[in-house]
């Protein structure tokens, strides 16, 4: 399945838009942590509850930056003309399954295999 220039287009232009608009949130967040750090509270619950809070965003904050990486790649491998081919199997993957989720390496019967395969070592 070749895609179109313009379709190729269009998914460099949401990946683009969809990777800004995480670094925008990331720098975003950033700042707003940096001013939380100069509060400091004096009762050990509502510190703790910070702690937690400030914990739980970093952990988002750090799937934001594997995702920033996915979608770099994912534009990477549209301009060398590698977008939309199973790194499995080698076969194409389904135009819808790319509308889906853009920045995905695997054809839709690869990706069961290796749900499958995780499930069976857990």
């Amino acid at each position: 399945m070749a895609l179109t220039k313009k379709q190729v287009e269009a998914f460099e232009k949401q990946l683009c838009d969809w990777r800004d608009e995480l670094e925008s949130a990331q720098s975003d967040s950033m700042q707003a942590m940096h001013k939380e750090e100069q509060t400091a509270f004096p009762d050990p619950t509502d510190q703790a509850s910070v702690e937690t809070e400030r914990n739980f965003d970093l952990r988002i904050k750090g799937r934001e930056r594997r995702l920033i990486r996915k979608i770099e790649k994912t534009i990477s491998r549209l301009q060398d003309g590698d977008f939309g081919v199973c790194e499995g199997c080698g076969g194409d993957i389904g135009l819808k399954r790319l509308q889906a989720r853009p920045v995905t390496t695997l054809c839709i019967d690869c990706k069961t295999e290796q749900e499958q395969e995780e499930r069976t070592h857990i």
